[in-house]
């Protein structure tokens, strides 16, 4: 089975919207969100699938992420420890398995000499210096020190564990390969005193990744009763608002969320919790606030998939609340939603596409924030670049809006 056949692209149609890796069944499966497209050679689709879990776990709500046993509606829910499945296959990758090394010594005639046991266990020569007139030891053999792995000691036996496990649960995203079953017994209390042990006397900082990495696995193997699992969110959402204000958006935005306050007849006054724009974008002395959208539209070009009503009119109020306070700059109001460029119903390839703009029938729609753009943008892209926050992201959406504004209302 090649990689992409383990790999599905979410539909948000039901309860198709997880996102991230799961096993519910025999074999985990990738899945990828709305508008994603998949390369087709396994070295790119493993790109991908790493790409995926770097910004799952940058992103991702901290109470996500979580094993269900059974089904993923139980209570009992235990955390899945990617990083350190990760960092258990890279180290294997790099060095195999885990071996500590025995010192040895023996009698050769060089090597790392060890003074005090060659002295006591090597018979010198003696010579006499007629000139000195003193006798000298003359050593031929000396007792060197060595080292050899030693493949039996627990915490080797341990490491074989934790590859094995590794390996089971999302080693076929590197290789078919498959290590040997582990020897020995699985012995949680046993394991975790000999790792914390080696953690607390070593100052290398790889064997410290390594140790904690094993530690963390194995009290999820402990606590997890089955092979079932998964890492990830059915709250893509969430990560989609964070991609958009980290690829557009100005970092100090909370100046810009409107406030209010209840006065208490009965109680203290009262401060409400702000409206908080998704993202605040400036560029040439303008003001963009961006409504970042994980709804369908894009991939359905259904109008039933685009925001309502109340997303329209707190847009507005966003618009109306940043004029007050930027009285004489320019502000403009977007939507941001996903789509596949390269796939999609709109005959588009670009990276940002405008599909219309929402108004409201109680406004006079005199601003040009009243007019929100609704912007589609290539998901993959977004994925791929989110960490830029470059000038050139940020102008080619400004400008995209701006002549969207102007096409729509001139």
């Amino acid at each position: 089975m090649n990689l992409k056949d383990r790999c599905r692209i979410v539909t948000d149609v039901n309860d198709d919207s997880f996102v991230g890796i799961k096993a519910d069944t025999d074999n985990a499966l990738i899945y990828f969100p709305l508008g994603y497209q998949l390369p087709e050679k396994d070295s790119e689709i493993r790109k991908e699938i790493l790409k995926l879990f770097s910004i799952l776990n940058e992103f991702k709500d901290k109470k996500e992420g979580l094993l269900a046993q059974k089904n993923f509606n139980e209570i009992n829910k235990v955390n899945f420890p990617l990083n350190a499945y990760l960092n258990i296959i890279y180290n294997y990758f790099e060095f195999g398995y885990y071996k500590e090394v025995d010192s040895i010594y023996k009698t050769e005639s060089r090597g790392k000499i060890n003074w005090s046991k060659t002295i006591k266990q090597q018979t010198p020569l003696i010579s006499f210096n007629e000139n000195k007139n003193l006798y000298s030891s003359i050593y031929t053999s000396f007792t060197v020190k060595d080292s050899t792995p030693n493949e039996n000691k627990e915490i080797t036996i341990i490491h074989q564990h934790c590859v094995y496990e590794s390996f089971e649960k999302i080693g076929w995203i590197f290789t078919s390969y498959m290590p040997p079953k582990p020897k020995g017994t699985f012995n949680k209390n046993k394991f975790l005193f000999i790792l914390k042990d080696r953690l607390r006397n070593t100052n290398n900082d790889n064997k410290k990744i390594l140790f904690k990495s094993m530690i963390n696995m194995i009290n999820f193997m402990d606590e997890n009763g089955s092979n079932k699992f998964y890492f990830g969110t059915r709250k893509f959402e969430h990560i989609f608002e964070g991609l958009i204000d980290k690829t557009f958006g100005i970092k100090n935005k909370d100046y810009y969320f409107p406030k209010a306050n209840w006065k208490l007849n009965y109680n203290k006054d009262k401060s409400t919790y702000p409206l908080q724009p998704d993202t605040i974008m400036m560029h040439n002395n303008k003001i963009y606030i961006i409504d970042a959208k994980y709804y369908k539209y894009g991939i359905t070009r259904n109008p039933n998939d685009l925001p309502g009503a109340t997303s329209i009119n707190k847009q507005i109020t966003y618009g109306e609340y940043v004029k007050k306070l930027e009285k004489d700059t320019e502000i403009y109001n977007a939507f941001l939603m996903p789509y596949d460029k390269n796939n999609n119903l709109f005959e588009s390839n670009e990276i940002l596409l405008n599909i219309g703009e929402s108004t409201s029938e109680w406004k006079e729609n005199k601003y040009k924030y009243e007019h929100i753009q609704g912007i589609l943008i290539d998901i993959k892209y977004l994925m791929k670049n989110y960490k830029l926050n470059s000038e050139g992201n940020i102008s080619k959406l400004a400008e995209l809006i701006e002549k969207s504004y102007k096409e729509n209302n001139y």
